[in-house]
């Protein structure tokens, strides 16, 4: 059933008046309130009528959209939600709407050139999910999730800015500054890490990228005098692509890095590669040999730090001196 953009209005409408219990609400009133938002939203001056209203709270207790609206009437005359918790807005989605997303996405999946719709798989299984938990009050996936994270409220006027092309004054505090500073930005790219955002931007007047965690941006305001300028000679949609993490910049280049993981270890660095550069150099029972490709950063580092004893950098030999280094100073500690 399609539900046109009059139609929802007034169901939000009725909604509102039905969630207010502070006041008794008739038909009449609920009409006079309904007339009141589409004039002012559509400037609509018929107004509503009647049998319009009635149609409307009797779909609303139906099935048909999923609401359900527990409506009742008392003293034959005064409308309300038999639940004061209920709410329209808060309905789950129904099982046929999420069979027909799984059924686009499937159609979308099977085109060539289209691998990234695979990814929507993931807001299926939420929908799937949040639609089995409302009906059984029971949860069988858990997604990764930061509630106490800062800084997500910026994605969202973050991404507007980068694609209206729009210049930054950014106030940002990095962990190691004193006081927060005010510069101006060219943004570029969101980019999430290990469920960590960061916006990566160039500073104005100058020829080099700067990555900053959207937890140490204080606030950002447009600057619409400030002209916006792309980087020359650099690919922002595969800037990253030779390294782990976000810590680069223009100059570094991807190296070879050979990394000899002890055989308990291999099936996993096998089946979750470490890079998409990654490849086998030789396996056997006893070890792993495989080689990536990347920028040897902050973030490279701390992944293999995080093997332990299982896995050891073979070249190049500044990175296994550095690696060696860390490794001794750690086991320090515990002495």
């Amino acid at each position: 059933m399609s539900v046109n953009k009059l139609a929802l209005i007034r169901y939000k409408t009725i909604d509102e008046c039905l969630r207010k219990r502070h006041r008794k609400w008739t038909l009449e009133q609920i009409m006079e309130k309904v007339a009141e938002v589409l004039y002012e939203y559509e400037g609509i001056t018929s107004g509503v009528s009647r049998r319009t209203i009635q149609a409307d709270i009797q779909l609303m207790r139906s099935d048909k959209l999923g609401y359900n609206a527990p409506i009742i009437v008392k003293d034959k005359k005064f409308y309300t939600y038999d639940n004061e918790n209920y709410s329209i807005t808060n309905a789950p989605i129904n099982e046929v709407d999420v069979d027909k997303m799984k059924e686009i996405v499937g159609v979308l999946k099977q085109f060539n050139g289209f691998s990234y719709f695979e990814e929507m798989s993931e807001m299926i299984a939420r929908l799937e999910n949040n639609l089995h938990k409302s009906t059984h009050h029971t949860s069988f996936i858990q997604f990764e999730n930061n509630r106490l994270l800062k800084g997500l409220e910026h994605i969202a006027p973050l991404y507007q800015h980068i694609l209206n092309r729009q210049v930054l004054l950014i106030e940002y505090k990095s962990f190691r500054a004193k006081q927060a500073s005010h510069q101006i930005f060219h943004p570029y790219l969101l980019k999430e890490y290990r469920n960590r955002w960061f916006l990566i931007v160039r500073p104005k007047q100058r020829d080099d990228l700067q990555t900053l965690a959207l937890d140490r941006i204080i606030s950002f305001q447009e600057l619409p005098k400030e002209k916006y300028e792309v980087l020359p000679g650099v690919d922002i949609e595969t800037y990253f692509d030779d390294v782990l993490g976000v810590t680069k910049t223009i100059k570094d280049k991807a190296q070879k890095v050979v990394l000899e993981i002890t055989g308990d270890h291999a099936p996993y660095v096998k089946t979750k590669p470490l890079h998409t550069s990654q490849i086998v150099l030789k396996e056997d029972a006893t070890c792993l040999l495989i080689q990536i490709t990347v920028v040897v950063n902050f973030e490279l580092e701390r992944e293999i730090l995080g093997f332990g004893e299982c896995m050891k950098v073979l070249s190049p030999v500044l990175l296994a001196k550095r690696i060696e280094k860390r490794l001794v100073k750690a086991a320090e500690r515990y002495r």
